[in-house]
């Protein structure tokens, strides 16, 4: 696999229609939002679980691509695997005095597990095996405009237990918001790509995983989720070759009625504008979606 060579930011719009793209545990699970603007907020780490989800599918049973941070994973038990796959005796909360060995420790980690040398990794439990700095960083997605969660009174025809079988049905209750597209700011660092060994083949595995993200992430919570825009920069150097937020700037998202007191319905209500003039000398813009 070869080595990434290129920095990279990015750009990755999705939509929502009649679903909760991010629950807010802390708010009943309510659709997460900004308390000042109201605009709809969805997590870095709610993204990466699609991600990891999609590459946990695509690279069933292929060498290189576990994933590490996965449901009920026992994460001491991952590190074992490093020590043993290594032939080291750990230590309780100690990496080997070694240092050869510990830097063989994060490695292993690193070649194994997609998400690690990705998105990196804090390995220093009881069973330590280092820690990572990922070259791939999402910023929190935050709606266009803002939403508005709607509560819907949902009906259950079957009971749980034998002692409601007198009750007709049962309530319960559904967060949802009507529609809204989402815009997520993206990272890539070929320096710190050499350290986890994150690569050119894994690039492109990244983006597929970000068209595909919602296709295999169907549920009745979620409502109909697309992906709707992926925009990508980039740099020659790969320590780069313009400040981020430059580039983020010459993407601008307009509704197409311009200030509309109708709210937003669909995607067609909105046009995306990359003014490629903006962008500047040695970075090129790549649209992937």
């Amino acid at each position: 696999m070869s080595v990434l060579k290129n920095r990279y930011e990015f750009v990755f719009l999705f939509d929502v229609i009649n679903g909760n793209p991010n629950g807010d545990p802390d708010a009943g699970n309510m659709p997460r939002l900004d308390p000042e603007t109201n605009q709809g907020l969805v997590t870095d780490v709610c993204l990466k679980r699609k991600i990891r989800n999609f590459v946990a599918l695509a690279k069933e049973d292929t060498a290189g691509y576990d994933i590490y941070m996965q449901e009920k994973s026992v994460l001491n038990n991952q590190h074992k695997k490093a020590y043993k796959a290594l032939d080291i005796e750990h230590e309780a909360k100690k990496l080997p005095k070694d240092q050869q060995k510990a830097l063989e420790l994060t490695q292993w980690m690193c070649a194994n597990y997609f998400d690690v040398r990705a998105f990196g990794a804090v390995m220093t439990t009881e069973v330590n095996a280092g820690q990572v700095r990922g070259p791939v960083q999402l910023a929190f997605a935050h709606s266009i405009d803002p939403i508005v969660p709607m509560e819907i009174s949902i009906t259950r025809m079957a009971v749980t237990n034998e002692k409601d079988l007198e009750k007709e049905r049962t309530m319960g209750r559904k967060h949802i918001v009507p529609y809204g597209l989402y815009r997520m700011h993206g990272y890539v660092s070929a320096k710190l790509a050499e350290k986890t060994g994150f690569s050119e083949d894994d690039l492109q595995l990244l983006w597929q995983s970000l068209i595909n993200a919602f296709e295999h992430d169907r549920s009745a919570a979620r409502g109909e989720m697309s992906a709707r825009k992926l925009i990508v920069f980039k740099h020659d150097n790969p320590m780069g070759n313009a400040p981020a937020h430059k580039l983020f700037e010459s993407v601008r998202v307009e509704r197409l009625n311009g200030d509309s007191d109708t709210p937003a319905r669909g995607y067609t209500d909105y046009k995306v504008i990359v003014n490629k003039s903006e962008v500047s000398e040695g970075v090129v813009v790549q649209e992937l979606l």
